[in-house]
């Protein structure tokens, strides 16, 4: 798939980008060529090929799930211009 000057001017028109004729040109050749890419790859047979979620095949390293940091709540909630119960009050803003 190719765009036209056209095409990419609207483009940039909806982006609210203002391209100057040379930057058209050049925004063409790029745009066109993902375009291209992406037909190439939507083209090819991906049936019965599972989908990989790192292709290096291998398993993320997990650290304990443990808790780090001491509850600092209190200390955070008394700072708060307005609090109640440990929550943050705020004024209403729709009515």
């Amino acid at each position: 798939m190719s765009l036209n000057k056209q095409d990419v001017q609207k483009i940039a028109h909806l982006a609210r980008l203002s391209l100057s004729d040379n930057e058209s040109e050049q925004y063409q050749e790029s745009i066109s060529s993902v375009l291209t890419l992406v037909e190439q790859m939507q083209s090819i047979n991906t049936d019965g090929i599972e989908p990989l979620c790192n292709p290096l095949e291998m398993t993320q390293r997990l650290r304990e799930d443990e808790v780090t940091e001491s509850n600092q709540r209190d200390s955070y909630t008394a700072i708060a211009p307005q609090s109640e119960k440990g929550l943050y009050l705020v004024p209403q803003v729709i009515d």
